[in-house]
């Protein structure tokens, strides 16, 4: 199982065990809200001291007190009615008045969007407006509004089937007067007794025939539409069979879509003419139009009518027209009117419903004259709530004021940490681990150095660093017009962390200049190389022939290192053992700040068991290897650190021979070696026993029963614990210090090795940032052509900015993210605290809740 997987399914249980130990100092520190007098808390390392308030709140004052506390928005209130359903509620009614009031409000933001209208800027809701009038307002607008797209509706139906309806005269009327054309002919032809040239349009039978048989002749109907073109071939094909071939069909695509009457949409559509007999044929045909979607018109066969339907069809287009350009128009106004005050009535709107939301979580008394709350506040905001109140009483002419007083409990408070725009991405890094236990030590104080530090390790280039920080100048530029829009997923999580990316950029930069990386080119800028050539024939030979000739060059790796044969060798042990230094480092904090904790709760038993032992188990051994690091770069040596730490466990009491990097050093490897062996079971053994102790002296003497005055506070606490006591088991205990204890020596190993992904991370991006720089940009420029270098340069570009500006930045953020959630969050943090949701009109979403 991976160290990640053992630290988060190791939470949960953790937070059953060490929810009993230190009691009495958390105890304390709820009742008081304050700390150790050696560690006095911080706005960030440890959060604010909370309380449990009780408000008593007149029935009359109500509303307005909740108004007041929500422009304060500094008190978490708790739901008392937990067991009523949400209709059973005091403020039920109210409620739904919101919610219907939202509805119109929806209904109105959804008609202004269709037609282009964008509400104007926020402004605060105004206190003379009531819900009321507010209310009859919204309804008013609602029913006008929905009167007039109804209207505008139907008349846009009606404008439609009259342009339809014009089309078909057109085109019909092109029908017949194309075969009245021919029958002329004909009749000229048969005149002139000239025998006429058979074609399609010839008629069957000569008029003397014809004649002949006059008593057979049957009068033939029509009929005239619309259908869509993409279903004209099935229309026909349907009518065809369905008539057994007695139709004769004919149709004409329209140039341009028409929009149809029924969908309102834009459609192909042909003008179609049916010829039948019979009635029976008819009503067929009637209903194969009405299957497919066909809109029918009435049709005159006389052409003197048609001309005349024409122009009073225009006429009547015309009319419409200009009747709907007016109904848009007096639309248009009242959606503008409704635009000016929307953010008004939208904020006014919600701000009633999440009082009335706040209200029902409040029980009332049995008289009915007052309402009663109860909430966590932070211990600074008592004025500030003290103050609303009074100022509520006032305003609403009260005749009696609010009552508010401090409770004492042992129920955990939330967790809050006062932030600004600054540190709050750091601390939302933090939380999407875990939130901070109440008054918890807090990373994210660190996170704030060490996050973008381990970054830009892996991304050291200052090169690519000024790129990363010329993107975030540009958000924090437009930090005013961002915050106020609605981004996409991706721009609004780069956004809310633009302040992690100006440090990533600023770090990377510094480490680029250590690493001495300008998209992979070294410079000498702080002064010359200390390697010089000591004859002319070693310019192009990399290293060989050059001596130190200068001083040490003063900041960073020395340029001469780039493009030479012992480049990899040299910067792969640089980078490695610097990894295990910054891994070493980091998680040595992890275990002084469990310290801290445990000093700040005051429990003595994880500093003696806790965390001397881990101190002992991680510096005898990884310590050990840190100073032989130190120590081998400071002499000079040329010891195998590998052989050193094998041996020492393998063969402690050989000697070390050429691997000896100072006096005594057999000695204090055996040393550190016994002691590592030792703190194993110091972490292991004594604490389960010692905390069975203490829960035995702690629960001594609850079986007796509470005396009849005491608070019913006090005997509920009393039964609480009494159900701890009979839920204590030792042997869940002991197999959770157990399994802490293998996750220790275990993670111990792991952790120092997961650091080298630093180094990794390191090589790949410098390795990566070599490749495209010789084989594309240098590459491109020796063809000497400008449309190579050209399309080289492009390639260079977006391979930079595609690859290790995108992917190898959220790369190297993930293995951050990594490194301090597991390696250095799981020596100390538990994580397992619930933020403060304060009652806020400044937190109100945009959306209806």
């Amino acid at each position: 199982m991976s160290p990640i997987s053992i630290s988060l399914s190791d939470r949960h249980r953790r937070r059953s065990i060490n929810n009993r130990e230190g009691g009495i100092g958390r105890r304390q520190m709820a009742d008081h809200g304050g700390g150790v007098g050696c560690c006095p808390p911080m706005d960030l390392f440890r959060s604010e001291p909370m309380h449990l308030v009780q408000i008593i709140i007149p029935v009359e004052s109500a509303h307005l007190t909740a108004s007041y506390l929500g422009d304060i928005g500094l008190i978490q209130f708790k739901d008392l009615n937990a067991e009523k359903s949400p209709f059973q509620r005091t403020y039920a009614g109210q409620i739904k008045r919101c919610g219907e009031m939202a509805r119109k409000l929806r209904y109105f933001k959804d008609q202004m969007s269709k037609a282009g209208f964008t509400s104007s800027v926020k402004t605060e809701a105004k206190g003379d407006i009531s819900l009321d009038d507010i209310e009859v307002k919204l309804g008013d607008l609602e029913a006008e509004l929905i009167e007039i797209n109804a209207n505008s509706e139907k008349l846009q139906r009606g404008y439609n089937e009259l342009v339809e309806y014009r089309l078909i005269l057109q085109k019909a009327g092109e029908f017949f007067k194309a075969a009245q054309t021919s029958a002329l002919a004909q009749h000229r032809e048969a005149a002139s007794d000239q025998p006429p040239e058979e074609s399609l349009e010839t008629p069957l039978l000569t008029d003397q025939e014809s004649k002949t048989d006059q008593g057979k002749q049957v009068k033939l109907g029509f009929l005239a539409g619309l259908v869509p073109k993409a279903k004209a071939m099935a229309f026909e094909r349907i009518l065809f069979r369905a008539t057994r071939g007695n139709v004769f069909l004919k149709q004409a695509a329209l140039e341009e879509a028409v929009v149809d009457p029924s969908s309102g949409e834009k459609v192909e559509k042909n003008v179609f003419l049916v010829f039948f007999s019979g009635e029976r044929a008819k009503s067929k045909i009637l209903k194969i139009c009405e299957a497919f979607g066909a809109n029918r018109y009435p049709f005159a066969e006389d052409v003197s009518k048609q001309e005349q339907s024409i122009t009073e069809v225009s006429g009547k287009i015309s009319e419409l027209k200009t009747t709907i350009d007016a109904g848009l128009l007096h639309r248009g106004n009242l959606l503008q009117t409704i635009g000016e005050q929307y953010e008004q009535w939208s904020l006014l709107v919600r701000r009633e419903k999440s009082i009335y939301h706040t209200l029902n979580m409040l029980s009332i008394d049995v008289t009915k004259k007052c309402l009663v709350a109860e909430g966590w506040s932070p211990i600074y905001a008592t004025e500030q709530i003290q103050d609303a109140l009074e100022r509520a009483t006032t305003d609403s002419n009260s005749q009696v004021g609010a009552i508010f007083q401090v409770l004492h409990t042992k129920e955990l408070p939330p967790t809050f940490f006062r932030t600004n725009k600054f540190t709050d991405s750091f601390q939302t890094i933090v939380d999407a681990y875990g939130v901070a236990k109440y008054q918890e030590a807090n990373p994210g104080v660190y996170t704030i150095v060490t996050f973008p530090f381990l970054f830009a390790v892996m991304f050291g280039d200052w090169g690519h660093g000024i790129c990363l920080l010329i993107a975030t100048l540009f958000l924090i530029f437009k930090e005013k017009k961002y915050s106020t829009q609605k981004l996409g997923d991706i721009m609004e999580m780069t956004f809310g962390g633009r302040y992690v990316i100006l440090l990533m950029s600023l770090f990377s930069i510094y480490t680029g200049l250590i690493y001495n990386e300008f998209f992979s080119v070294p410079f000498e800028l702080f002064s010359p190389s200390a390697y010089v050539c000591r004859d002319a024939a070693c310019s192009e030979a990399t290293t060989i022939g050059l001596i130190k000739g200068r001083d040490t060059y003063p900041f960073g790796v020395d340029p001469a290192w780039h493009g030479s044969r012992s480049e990899l060798p040299f910067l792969n042990s640089l980078k490695m053992k610097m990894s295990i230094l910054i891994g070493v480092a980091q998680m040595n904090l992890g275990i002084v700040m469990s310290f801290f904790n445990a000093l700040y709760f005051g429990n003595a038993v994880n500093i003696w068991f806790q965390f001397i032992p881990q101190m002992i188990f991680l510096n005898g051994l990884f310590g050990y290897l840190s100073l032989l690091i130190i120590v081998k770069w400071c002499t000079g040596s040329k010891a195998d650190l590998y052989h050193i730490m094998i041996y020492m466990f393998l063969s402690p009491t050989d000697d070390l021979g050429e691997n000896q990097l100072f006096a005594n050093q057999k000695t204090i490897q055996l040393v550190l070696l016994l002691l590592s062996l030792i703190a194993v079971p110091w972490m292991l053994l004594p604490r389960p026993f010692i905390l069975k102790a203490q829960h035995n002296r702690t629960h001594q003497g609850q079986s007796y029963t509470p005396l009849e005055g005491e608070d019913e506070s006090v005997q509920v606490e009393t039964h609480h614990d009494s159900h701890d006591h009979e839920e204590f088991e030792f042997s869940e205990v002991f197999v959770h210090q157990l399994i802490h204890t293998i996750e220790f020596v275990l993670g111990a190993v792991s952790n120092t090795a997961s650091y080298l992904r630093l180094w990794a991370l390191s090589l790949a991006h410098s390795e990566l940032s070599t490749v495209f720089y010789e084989k594309v940009l240098l590459l491109a420029w020796g063809y000497n052509n400008i449309i190579i270098l050209i399309i080289g340069i492009i390639v260079f570009i977006f391979a930079t900015v595609g690859v290790l500006l995108v992917m190898e930045t959220l790369s190297a953020f993930l293995h951050a993210l990594r490194l301090h959630w597991v390696e250095f969050q799981n020596k100390f943090y538990e994580g397992d605290g619930y933020k403060f949701h304060p009652f806020s009109f400044a937190l109100l979403g945009d959306e209806d809740e």
